[in-house]
């Protein structure tokens, strides 16, 4: 059993489905729980939670990594239709990462600005609230598209069709 776990933390495309959850969910929950730290006027609280948020949106960045590593695999293993979904996928994750990016930096500025300027605590923590809102909604984009490359059950819709620019490239 620990061999095959030792393995399977060796594959990419493992490692990419099993932290694929954090920007999303655990950016869901570091928000909700900002908001809520934002109405107290906790600057504590605040902390913590944008901490929460600094760690969801940075682990953005290995997820994406690790999703561009196994894109021959997946792409080997999915069917037509997952195909699709996979190019739709990668497509979404490349346009949309960079929001996650500044969300990572916006959280940071947001912990540390405010222990020389404490005026700046509200608006830079209200500023990551109202993109941290977006930036799930992003992930949800993501992952909705994501989880059709190998989930026939989750396929409600026609694959996405590739764009004649697509096709030349």
């Amino acid at each position: 059993m620990i061999q095959t776990l030792l393995r399977d933390l060796r594959q990419p495309e493992y490692i990419h489905v099993l932290i694929n959850p954090l920007p999303t969910y655990g950016l869901a929950m570091g928000w909700v729980g900002l908001i809520i730290a934002f109405f107290l006027k906790s600057r504590r609280a605040q902390i913590a939670t944008l901490v929460l948020v600094f760690i969801s949106a940075a682990s953005a960045w290995p997820v994406y990594e690790l999703g561009q590593q196994s894109y021959d695999r997946v792409l080997s293993m999915a069917d037509t239709d997952g195909q699709a979904w996979l190019d739709e996928h990668q497509d979404r994750a490349q346009n949309l990462i960079y929001f996650f990016y500044v969300l990572t930096l916006l959280s940071a500025t947001a912990i540390v600005v405010p222990m020389k300027w404490p005026k700046s605590s509200m608006a830079l923590t209200l500023a990551v609230i109202v993109l941290g809102g977006v930036v799930i909604g992003m992930g949800a984009y993501i992952a909705q598209a994501g989880g059709k490359i190998r989930h026939r059950e989750f396929r409600n819709e026609p694959p996405p069709k590739k764009s004649t620019t697509e096709e030349q490239h």
